[in-house]
């Protein structure tokens, strides 16, 4: 299942996603004073290539002011859109399983410094 979802994912929209998430990291590592915030763009996109069958593994504590001020400045519009994009993708039984996926991209939208993807 992780293989043919990953490809269904991989052609409906994450190799889009992917490049969208690293054209936003080197836009933000061109500067100087978002570069951490670039390189955990980088963690979006190889998430966004085949997130089927990996997890993401938050340690919050471990960066609390980079966590926080990423939560103030892009978190909290990314969690609450990748919850929405979750529950409207649970909605029938064909979305589940993007759904999920939403609700793994959403947790690391909370706090991706120190998330490991495994």
């Amino acid at each position: 299942m992780k293989v043919i979802g990953n490809i269904i994912w991989f052609l409906f929209g994450g190799l889009f996603t992917a490049l969208a998430w690293v054209l936003i990291g080197i836009f933000l590592c061109i500067t100087i004073v978002f570069f951490p915030f670039g390189i955990q763009c980088f963690k979006y996109a190889k998430l966004s290539l085949a997130p089927f069958g990996k997890s993401v593994n938050l340690n919050f504590e471990k960066y609390i002011i980079s966590n926080v001020l990423w939560l103030i400045f892009f978190g909290w519009e990314m969690f609450l859109a990748y919850v929405v994009a979750g529950c409207l993708c649970c909605i029938t039984i064909v979305g589940i399983p993007a759904g999920i996926q939403a609700f793994k991209f959403s947790k690391l939208s909370f706090a991706p410094f120190g998330a490991k993807i495994n």
